[in-house]
């Protein structure tokens, strides 16, 4: 699996937005996009879309363009020692 995880600091209100690319049994690739208030994961108080794609290719390609227009829009990668990259 291949993820980002971004977050946003805006008016006091701490956001995440989550981009995964994963495969199944049958050989399909998909990308799970998750945004929503932090500290709130999930249907709770965000929104989940997952789009499938033929090829491991097109779905890291997706996965690219979506990380980019949320990071244009404010949000800065999550590193995994909790730090931020901007």
């Amino acid at each position: 699996m291949i993820g980002f995880h971004l977050l946003l600091n805006s008016k006091g209100r701490a956001r995440y937005y989550r981009v995964d690319v994963d495969y199944n049994l049958f050989g399909e690739y998909s990308v799970l996009r998750e945004w929503g208030l932090r500290g709130r994961p999930g249907a709770i108080s965000g929104q989940r879309q997952i789009t499938w794609f033929a090829n491991l290719r097109e779905a890291c390609l997706a996965a690219e363009r979506w990380q980019k227009r949320a990071m244009r829009r404010g949000y800065d990668r999550l590193l995994q020692n909790g730090t931020t990259q901007h």
